[in-house]
């Protein structure tokens, strides 16, 4: 069976207007290529043959670049006609879904994570959905996640200073039928108004990786990528 993975990319890019003032957030050059690029690449590392892109603003950009992209996955299109939100776009773009089991990643992010041990740790828990989750020390730019021994989730703190924790990576393993029989808005942040609102109502586990992690959301760290990604994948063709 193909793994299939949806991207969310459907983001603006508010908070990087000063240095991309016209461009979707997975199109922000990094070291020469799109930042989808290097997200692409990794997926193909990791066996995801069938891309899902959650698409909004400029979502004609995102496909004409992808008609050059040189790949053997087959893409598939969730073009939003009005933002979603998070949640939103992901209900959407499930639908297109052909697996039982679909990743789930930011667009703006790379973890680099192992999806063939996420899916065996989602599997050996019989979980409804699976986090994976990165360890960091003083941080205030993220909330985090907290487990159990059993690595269940137990609860979220909100964003503010910390000297470690775990923070939540923008990759997911999600049962596509995890979203039945909830009521949930059409248009709805799949962060705040599904993982914390639902953690108690769910089978929801994480996944610990201490694996390089960046993501591009803010300008000092789109900078710090041009210069950390351009070591990744040196020698591929696009």
């Amino acid at each position: 069976m193909n793994r299939e993975c949806i991207i969310l990319a459907g983001g603006l890019g508010t908070r990087l207007r000063s240095e991309l003032p016209d461009t979707p957030k997975v199109m922000a050059p990094v070291a020469g290529r799109p930042f989808l690029y290097y997200v692409l690449k990794w997926l193909g590392k990791n066996n995801a043959t069938r891309i899902i892109l959650s698409l909004g603003y400029k979502s004609e950009v995102v496909i004409d670049w992808c008609s050059t992209f040189e790949n053997e996955k087959e893409l598939v299109y969730s073009i939003e006609s009005e933002p979603l939100g998070t949640g939103g776009a992901i209900t959407q773009a499930i639908q297109k879904a052909v697996n039982d089991e679909v990743f789930i990643v930011n667009g703006d992010t790379l973890f680099n994570v192992d999806l063939d041990s996420m899916m065996s740790s989602h599997q050996n828990y019989d979980a409804e959905l699976t986090l994976a989750l990165k360890p960091m020390e003083y941080f205030d730019r993220y909330g985090t996640v907290i487990i159990d021994e059993s690595m269940k989730v137990r609860g979220f703190e909100e964003k503010g200073p910390h000297n470690e924790g775990l923070i939540n990576g923008g990759v997911y393993l999600i049962n596509r039928d995890c979203f039945n029989g909830l009521r949930l808005p059409e248009k709805f942040s799949f962060e705040t108004n599904f993982l914390e609102s639902y953690f108690n109502q769910i089978s929801m586990y994480g996944f610990v990786q201490d694996t390089y992690f960046i993501d591009i959301g803010i300008p000092d760290d789109y900078r710090r990528a041009q210069k950390e990604l351009k070591n990744i994948y040196p020698n591929s063709r696009s």
